[in-house]
């Protein structure tokens, strides 16, 4: 009987970097969540390797920023550029998980687990590089700037930037790793959110005209809002290149009313709109408030004299668009060997680092489609393509590339 060989079995290839993104990982850093311990870990790290880190927190003491750098050959710690991530991750809560979320599994060649798409994957490539980094004759530094808090609104990288403003330093260009993947992206939009409360007064079902029904007005602006959203994608402006090429807005939460035979006195919304990087936001905002103050709350002030509407910032992140003449946008093209122009609808912290003068651009391993789904995952051919694209980065940076430009 003749033997026939069977196919060689071909796995993929274990990324260098995994142990440090199943690390990153397993660590719990929903938002809500203290990351201060993923931050220390980090910081750790680099210390045993020589690196002294900035860590920045914000007022509960738990969650925080880190800012290191790889200085240069000469010790300049200046200009040079920034590799950016945030730690944090979105809840699991009520989602249909096929294994534990923090603790990551290798499946079919993809690594399973919340936040290996958004974005540790992309953060746990730099650090396991950091090696590579130090034993290269830099001439600029490399940076790693890791942020708490950017699913709830972008809050925490401001805090990290004001003080590297008030440190004097002053990075050359910036690259987000949201996952993109490993294609660059130039531009994407703002993201503004609020909080609405709308008060009325409380009375039996039976005697309504003694109340103010506090729903029935916050429907009516959020109503409004649908308008305004719809005037938008009727009219624009419009750009092309975005997958929803108009601004947007929506109401995401609600709540009021404690019993269906009581006229409601209070009712919370939340709202945000995403615009488009060329529009300014605060124009938006000022329609929705100025329907708020001048037509609804005469009506309600008429009805009962203790009626407010009261509108408060919860959070915002600048749009992105980057320039194609910017040195890091062309850094990037020519390390992805990509020219096709990109922009996405979804917020990054690219648009605080290039507001406060650093040029930044977006580019990381995995899908967005993945991100903040059950079962989230990235896949390791991305990771592999991630090193392979952080490996050329640091050959950019070195003495004997910028000799040869």
């Amino acid at each position: 009987m003749s033997h026939i060989a069977e196919p060689a079995h071909t796995e993929t290839p274990s990324p260098v970097a995994l142990p440090w993104v199943e690390r990153l990982v397993s660590m719990d850093t929903v938002s809500r969540n203290p990351n201060l311990g993923l931050i220390e870990t980090v910081r750790d790290e680099l210390r045993a390797a020589g690196i002294e880190a900035t860590i920045t927190t914000d007022s509960r003491g738990q969650w925080a920023n880190l800012f290191a750098t790889v200085p240069a050959h000469d010790g300049e710690t200046n200009g040079g550029i920034v590799l950016s991530g945030h730690t944090d991750v979105v809840p699991v809560d009520g989602q249909d998980w096929s294994s534990d979320p923090f603790k990551p599994e290798i499946r079919d060649g993809l690594l399973y687990g919340r936040g290996t798409c958004d974005m540790k994957g992309f953060i746990g490539t730099a650090l396991a590089l950091l090696p590579k980094m130090q034993a290269t004759k830099l001439a600029k530094p490399i940076h790693f700037a890791l942020s708490y808090d950017e699913e709830v609104g972008c809050a925490g990288a401001p805090l990290m930037i004001t003080d590297l403003q008030k440190r004097g330093v002053r990075p050359d260009g910036c690259i987000v790793g949201e996952p993109t993947s490993m294609r660059p992206v130039i531009a994407h939009k703002g993201i503004n959110a609020y909080n609405c409360c709308v008060r009325g007064f409380a009375a039996h079902s039976s005697l309504t005209p003694k109340g103010l029904n506090a729903i029935e007005y916050a429907a009516r602006l959020i109503c409004f809002i649908r308008d305004v959203a719809d005037e938008f994608r009727a009219q624009g402006p419009f750009d092309e290149l975005y997958d929803v090429p108009f601004t947007t807005a929506q109401t995401s939460t609600i709540k009021g009313g404690n019993s269906i035979n009581t006229v409601p006195a209070e009712c919370s919304f939340q709202f945000e709109f995403r615009n488009l990087p060329t529009m300014d936001p605060e124009s938006v905002f000022k329609r929705i408030d100025a329907y708020a103050r001048e037509t609804l709350l005469p009506k309600m002030l008429k009805e009962h004299a203790n009626a407010a509407i009261e509108i408060s910032h919860i959070a915002s992140a600048p749009g992105l668009d980057a320039s194609e003449q910017a040195a890091i946008t062309k850094l990037v093209r020519a390390l992805t060997e990509n020219q096709e122009k990109r922009k996405v609808a979804y917020g990054t912290e690219a648009g605080l680092f290039a507001l406060a003068g650093v040029p930044s651009i977006v580019c990381g391993p995995g899908n967005i489609e993945q991100a903040h789904k059950a079962n989230e995952y990235v896949s390791l051919d991305q990771l592999a393509a991630c090193e392979a694209f952080l490996g050329k980065f640091i050959h950019s940076m070195s003495v004997d590339a910028y000799a040869a430009r």
